[in-house]
């Protein structure tokens, strides 16, 4: 792999892992069905492993919805505002977010780490819960990381990223604008 398909896959990796958990929870689910419904046997074990990999999925694609700048926010007010004091409010806002971010983070490391008994597993899996808890401190550690990387686009570069839909409703905003002149 090159470098830059390194750095590719690097910039990528909360998408590959939601697409990857996405698939094995519904392929496991579905085994589920199969089982209980056709084999009249019921798998004890994969309910329980889908709703840790469903959780892991949120977590992750909440990381992903920031590197795309789709995190749900009021931000209809920032449109009222001349653009450049919009662009520095939604930076003062992002900076809250990651100060938030890194608290969060801080706890969460603190109590998967220090105040988890070791002891505690998961009912059918036998899984310490210090592995599945695992994702808050990786997945906010990653969503500050890429709050930090969409604000550097748009501050440093000036490339405005934003979510696709959001550029698709403002695209058909506009379109009605022209329609009435």
């Amino acid at each position: 792999m090159s470098k830059a398909g390194f750095i590719h896959f690097l910039d990528n990796i909360e998408s590959y892992i939601c697409r990857t958990l996405l698939a094995i929870f519904v392929c496991i689910l579905f085994a589920q069905i199969v089982s209980r419904e056709i084999f009249s046997h019921s798998l004890s074990w994969t309910e329980e492993l889908a709703v840790y990999m469903f959780v892991w999925f949120v977590f992750f694609g909440a990381s992903y919805a920031a590197k795309l700048s789709a995190h749900n926010r009021v931000t209809f007010h920032f449109k009222l505002f001349p653009p450049r004091v919009a662009l520095i409010s939604e930076a003062i806002a992002d900076l809250v977010w990651i100060g938030f971010n890194c608290y969060f983070v801080y706890l969460a490391y603190d109590f998967v780490f220090n105040r988890m008994n070791l002891f505690w597993k998961s009912q059918t899996l036998g899984v310490p819960m210090k592995y599945i808890y695992l994702i808050l401190p990786i997945a906010f550690s990653l969503m500050t990381i890429r709050v930090i990387q969409v604000n550097y686009y748009k501050l440093v570069k000036g490339v405005d990223i934003r979510d696709p839909e959001s550029m698709e409703l403002d695209s058909l905003i506009e379109g009605d604008d022209s329609d009435k002149k």
